[in-house]
């Protein structure tokens, strides 16, 4: 064998391994989805999320892979998700909910933290702004503090005369703390005596509805995990309290409740992905601003009036955008 093709040969020897490595297929990204809840009651959310991300391409199991975790509406275990995430080293964390963004952000500042829905991201230090984040958490604010005087509106229109509102929210949440303040000056400028009480775990919910009973004319709940993850019982509470609701979205309506004013949360997962998606193409969640939602939505709970023995205007049902039958 001549030395030019013996060199030639061990030389293609050497290379073959770096060209078939070359070859193999890369990785796929991973996402970590800390859903605040319990998967059951997110599906809706999740299948909006996953639809959306393979109009972009990103085929779940095949261009991307999903780790799902469920803090079941407690932030301790929100946690211990974003650390576990951040010992897998996924590439992007999706999550949603102020405490549960506090606790992602708290566990890395160099995993990109997509919020698909927050309270007040500027007030609870979530973002340095709106227009431009500057760090390494982005996504959709609800601004909730800025919709509860519509929500009192309806309130008042379907209920009128209403006179005592209850107040009940989660005191470790941030955000509900503010939007409970929001809505206790609100009350004040109507003239309505407006109390609040604090929950912490499912343990204070009960009692809660204990102290409520006979005293007001109708309760108001933001929309938050605790609540959301035991919302059925809040809504069997409510009803053998003879206690109209308002809530913050849609799913404590069918859940039982009375009424909800707020943003479309499928929507708000829908678009979330599309943030997914710039992040995972190389953009930087730093320079991408903070959106507002775009669909709101009036849901009232005709069965639930009718359990209470309330008649509602039929100016006020008139206007919903869903009237669960």
């Amino acid at each position: 064998m001549r030395r030019r093709d013996f060199i030639t040969l061990i030389g293609g020897a050497a290379a073959w391994p770096l060209t078939a490595r070359a070859q193999q297929p890369s990785k796929p990204p991973t996402i970590g989805f800390l859903g605040s809840a319990t998967s059951s009651l997110s599906s809706e959310w999740v299948a909006a999320f996953v639809k959306r991300l393979r109009e972009h391409g990103w085929i779940e199991g095949r261009t991307v892979a999903i780790e799902y975790r469920w803090a079941e509406g407690r932030t301790e275990r929100a946690a211990e998700i974003a650390a576990e995430f951040v010992r897998m080293k996924v590439d992007v964390i999706i999550t949603h909910s102020t405490p549960s963004v506090i606790a992602t952000k708290q566990a890395t500042s160099t995993i990109p933290i997509v919020f698909a829905s927050a309270g007040d991201p500027v007030g609870t230090g979530l973002v340095e702004n709106l227009a431009r984040p500057g760090g390494n958490v982005t996504g959709l604010s609800i601004q909730a503090a800025e919709t509860t005087g519509k929500r009192l509106e309806l309130l008042r229109e379907a209920l009128h005369p209403l006179s005592r509102l209850a107040i009940m929210g989660n005191g470790d949440n941030r955000a509900v703390v503010g939007e409970m303040r929001e809505m206790q000056a609100a009350a004040r400028t109507l003239g309505l005596e407006a109390t609040t009480f604090e929950i912490r775990r499912s343990e204070d919910i009960a009692p809660t509805f204990e102290k409520l009973k006979g005293r007001f004319d109708a309760l108001y709940i933001p929309a938050e995990p605790l609540a959301f993850t035991y919302r059925k019982r809040i809504g069997f509470l409510a009803l053998a309290g003879h206690l109209p609701t308002m809530f913050g979205s849609s799913e404590y309506v069918d859940a039982g409740g009375l009424m909800s004013y707020g943003p479309n949360f499928p929507d708000l997962y829908r678009r979330a992905a599309d943030f997914v998606d710039k992040i995972l193409r190389g953009e930087k969640p730093a320079e991408m601003p903070v959106e507002q939602p775009t669909k709101f939505d009036l849901v009232v709970n005709v069965t639930t009036a009718e359990a209470l023995g309330l008649t509602l205007p039929t100016t006020f049902l008139a206007r919903a955008d869903e009237v669960i039958e």
